[in-house]
């Protein structure tokens, strides 16, 4: 069987990321949701190779940054950039960029009438010309190293919540991107199915040199594999650094949310928050 042509399976880069480049970076960034700033003042370097994990309460803009940059939401300031491609990129720039950005959404977002195999196929199907034999064979690969080598031929429908998330990430995978961006990938798994996950993300980072990014509310599972960790609150970056400093810190923020705490300097009830921004913001 000859090699897989590069160009099917990878993205040139306008300038290719070196070992110093981060993969990502958020620089002043500003994005807004109509008359309301979600983020703002957001530096943000992402290293390549890593395992960064994004924590943050709800609404507090996780899955924005993530939308950011795979160029689905442009910034209203500042400036992204996300292997070595400044952001905003043209339509056709843009959809050959995302061919190096697999992304495996919390849903799934599996195609309830085609099988395993045809699920993890489409990308293939979609943005290559590769001869079908080529096909089954990434295909295969990529079910296999998910674990999930028998269940070509099962219907999602079939399928319990963790094979349905290690089918997905199959799919995300097959296009061999070099960035992985998961939103949620924990979410109503139990602790078994999010030990195979957690596992499959870190095993397939080291082996396939990947840089992925988590975002995420299980801390204590993520934690376990995460080179980096980044706190998003009150708009902004909160707190980035390695598990262990952000375990020795001591500002009060960090421990209302790693102890989950309702009272403190993250505002659970909306407008309560709303009032404080405005007040922070006063002359």
């Amino acid at each position: 069987m000859p090699p897989i042509p590069r160009q099917y399976v990878a993205f040139e880069q306008q300038s290719p990321v070196t070992e110093t480049e981060p993969a990502i970076r958020f620089s002043g960034v500003r994005i807004d949701r109509g008359e309301r700033t979600v983020l703002q003042d957001v530096d943000l370097a992402i290293p390549a190779g890593s395992v960064t994990v994004i924590f943050g309460p709800s609404g507090a803009g996780k899955s924005t940054l993530l939308q950011a940059a795979t160029g689905e939401l442009v910034a209203d300031a500042g400036s992204v950039r996300v292997l070595g491609c400044e952001l905003p990129l043209r339509h056709a720039a843009l959809f050959e960029l995302r061919r190096s950005i697999g992304v495996l959404l919390q849903g799934s977002g599996l195609l309830s009438d085609l099988d395993v195999f045809e699920n993890v196929a489409l990308p293939l199907r979609t943005h290559t010309d590769l001869p079908e034999a080529l096909v089954q064979r990434i295909v295969h690969m990529k079910l296999n190293a998910v674990g999930l080598a028998g269940a070509a031929e099962l219907s999602p429908q079939q399928l319990s919540g963790g094979m349905i998330r290690r089918v997905a990430l199959a799919r995300a995978l097959v296009l061999d991107p070099p960035l992985m961006l998961y939103d949620e990938p924990l979410t109503g798994l139990d602790p078994i199915a999010i030990g195979v996950i957690t596992s499959l993300i870190v095993g397939l980072n080291r082996t396939l040199g990947l840089t992925s990014v988590l975002v995420t509310h299980h801390i204590h599972e993520s934690l376990e594999i995460a080179d980096r960790v980044v706190v998003i609150a009150n708009r902004t970056i909160a707190f980035v650094g390695t598990r262990e400093e952000l375990a020795s810190s001591r500002d009060p923020l960090l421990a209302q949310f790693l102890e989950g705490k309702p009272d403190g300097p993250m505002g659970f009830d909306y407008e309560r928050a709303q009032r404080r921004e405005v007040a922070r913001a006063a002359p």
